[in-house]
């Protein structure tokens, strides 16, 4: 198991210093990560998803983390592919140059985006989104080791080009794909990249889609790339000493992250301004609740709450369903910078090592 840290830059009812203070929190939280011993950091492409997401530049934000660090991986999770977001030629470009900065540690996923808000907001033709990522996937690989790249396509068409710099990586640093679903696990499986996964549903479900991925990817033949058998998930993660205190914090962050979520993917909507999502703690009687059915059969596998041996018992769960990696949420929109440290330390020191 591989345990790395997941960055969306959520903030609550943001203000201009909030959102600034937000962004270096996340910066010293990820040098962080890397002295102990975290695998990588992942940052998000988003737009406009105010609260839930202010991490629209990520290429800037993980230059700014491999220039901090000398071990630690840095992971776009994901960028967009669509070409009214990022033409294909500037993904290769950034990509391959964050690559040579960082001595090779990019990790590189790639989606189209399901939020209305940044569809629209770009001018994108909907109908066409799977498919110009489906495009793009094919070719910034090949832009990355043919030293004159041409292509004609059904969306783009490139006359023939020198596409530099190339990636240390060889052949190319490895691919990933975002999924939310059974059939997209297996889709992602079926182009031979790694599956990153929002931690949802029961132990079954999961193990679901970490089948269809396993056996998608088993009969993978990508066209000039190097197969990445990875399948990853994003739990709502805080870890302390004191069990309630964790629980506390977790819960209520984990209900922000799902609330704003839910409110730019699945309402059908366009929201501007503050949203009316959920920001105060749980109850006494409800988090008394929520911790009693914390790991029990038939329980969510969504959220790492608590000590550290409740936390173990969480994912040893993920343990035996399949996963890979766990990209941990800490720094959800409600949760203290310095409660996020202490989390990253204690997981570090308490979990991690169970796992090795």
């Amino acid at each position: 198991m591989k345990f790395s840290v997941f960055f969306e830059i959520q903030i609550s009812e943001p203000t201009p210093r909030k959102e600034a203070q937000a962004f270096h929190n996340a910066v010293e939280q990820a040098v962080y990560a890397d002295a102990l011993g975290y695998h990588c950091a992942w940052a998000v492409e988003h737009h406009g998803l105010l609260e839930y997401s202010h991490s629209s530049a990520p290429e800037i934000f993980l230059s700014f983390v491999a220039a901090k660090t000398s071990r630690i991986r840095v992971g776009h999770g994901v960028t967009l592919l669509p070409f009214r977001y990022n033409h294909p030629i500037r993904i290769a470009e950034r990509i391959a140059t964050l690559d040579i900065l960082s001595n090779g540690r990019v990790n590189w996923g790639s989606g189209k985006s399901a939020s209305l808000v940044e569809q629209t907001a770009f001018e994108n033709d909907r109908a066409t989104l799977h498919d110009q990522w489906l495009e793009a996937l094919d070719i910034i690989p090949r832009m990355w080791s043919e030293p004159v790249f041409q292509y004609k396509g059904r969306f783009v068409d490139i006359p023939p080009v020198q596409v530099i710099p190339k990636p240390v990586q060889l052949p190319h640093p490895p691919m990933y794909a975002a999924c939310s679903k059974p059939d997209t696990a297996a889709l992602a499986g079926s182009l031979g990249v790694g599956a990153l996964n929002f931690a949802i549903g029961s132990d079954d479900y999961l193990a679901e889609k970490v089948e269809g991925y396993r056996h998608a990817v088993a009969q993978a033949k990508p066209n000039g790339r190097v197969v990445t058998n990875s399948f990853a998930c994003t739990p709502v993660t805080l870890v302390l000493h004191d069990d309630r205190k964790a629980c506390a914090q977790a819960f209520r962050g984990a209900r922000f992250f799902a609330d704003t979520l839910a409110l730019y993917y699945l309402s059908g909507s366009r929201p501007v301004g503050l949203l009316n999502v959920g920001r105060d703690f749980f109850p006494e009687d409800q988090l008394d609740e929520a911790m009693r059915l914390r790991n029990t059969p038939g329980s969510q596998v969504a959220v790492i709450a608590g000590d550290p041996a409740a936390a173990r018992e969480t994912v040893q769960r993920f343990v035996d369903i399949g996963v890979d990696e766990l990209l941990l949420v800490m720094a959800t929109g409600t949760v203290p910078h310095d409660l996020v440290m202490e989390s990253m330390k204690t997981f570090a020191e308490d979990v991690m090592p169970h796992f090795a």
